[in-house]
């Protein structure tokens, strides 16, 4: 359990802004500061709001909500995570037992009132924007979907050129793996071990019947980061016909990779061979890290790294493995 660095009292209040236009249309709302450290969202959404209260933007069909600071005791204290991981294991509960469950009580009927969710992030170590879906359309027991084709009209107009699928099926897996290994007796640790872990905004706004992306909007210090987050939210304010703009242009060439692979941090003496950043790409059989005990890790496949995350927490995922996807993600 990560602790306060501060002496101010903890936040007790989770601070949204809604914009309600009086013609019908979309319900979407955006978040930023999920993670504390990743503040593009946060200064993309202020400036969003800058332009509503001046006039020089104006809701025109369905209604907003704009939430700069998801979690606000991680973000004061400069941190990913308060006291655990707000993006995993996303659930009401009636008997919170952390800030992020206290949170999460409220975040997640925010989330079930809405259509669609635009989640802002960004990564550890350097590489360019990129967005992530859910799964295609499916019945399945892990994430069933009715709205892909929604999603991924939004994802190939928010401006990356890359787009990543697969989360859930990837995390499950390593669900397993922690299963079979001795949990860590903090309680943060032992959610990662939970079937429902892999659960967080996106998924939950699926699960009540909407549609989500989270953009990676860049690295944490990346100054261009902020204007990917504040033009993701233009662009799908056009996308939804919220506002007086045309809907955007695809993105052309799409590089569209599956996450396949998810690695843990085992102990926190574990290594990388060399600094990594995320789609550096890695032959099948070549060492990534480097165990506490000496023993190599290598790619078991031909494909790319990606949240490669050198400060991870032992028990926690260290970082992804992705490869080509065939998925179709239409016009």
């Amino acid at each position: 359990m990560q602790t306060s660095t501060s002496d101010t009292p903890t936040p007790t209040s989770l601070r949204v802004h809604s914009v309600h236009a009086l013609a019908p249309g979309p319900r979407l709302i955006v978040l930023g500061a999920v993670h504390g450290n990743e503040t593009c969202g946060t200064r993309g959404i202020e400036r969003v709001l800058g332009e509503i209260d001046s006039g020089a933007l104006a809701l025109r069909r369905g209604s907003l909500s704009l939430v700069p600071v998801t979690n606000p005791l991680a973000y004061r204290n400069h941190q990913r995570m308060g006291e655990r991981n707000l993006n995993r294991n996303l659930y009401p509960n009636p008997q919170p037992q952390d800030f992020e469950d206290r949170i999460a009580n409220l975040l997640c009927p925010l989330l079930a009132a809405h259509d669609v969710l635009l989640d802002l992030h960004s990564f550890h170590t350097a590489g360019e924007a990129f967005a992530m879906i859910g799964p295609p359309n499916n019945v399945g027991a892990l994430e069933p979907f009715a709205l892909a084709a929604q999603e991924q009209a939004l994802a190939l107009r928010l401006g990356p050129r890359r787009i990543v699928e697969g989360w859930l099926d990837t995390y499950a897996i390593g669900v397993q793996r922690r299963l079979a290994r001795t949990a860590h007796p903090d309680r943060a640790q032992l959610l990662s071990t939970d079937p429902r872990y892999g659960v967080g905004t996106t998924e939950y706004m699926r699960s009540q019947g909407g549609y989500a992306i989270t953009l990676e909007c860049g690295q944490h210090d990346d100054p261009q980061a902020p204007e990917v987050a504040y033009r993701a939210i233009h662009r799908t304010l056009a996308q939804l016909q919220m506002i007086d703009a045309a809907r955007p242009e695809a993105t052309a060439a799409i590089e569209l990779l599956r996450l396949s692979e998810v690695i843990d941090k085992l102990h926190p003496d574990d290594r990388f061979v060399r600094p990594w950043s995320s789609y550096d790409p890695v032959r099948e059989g070549q060492a990534i890290g480097q165990r506490h005990d000496g023993t190599p890790v290598l790619a078991p496949f031909e494909g790319q790294i990606v949240f490669p995350n050198p400060a991870a927490l032992a028990g926690n995922e260290w970082f992804y493995l992705a490869r080509r996807s065939a998925r179709d993600l239409g016009p």
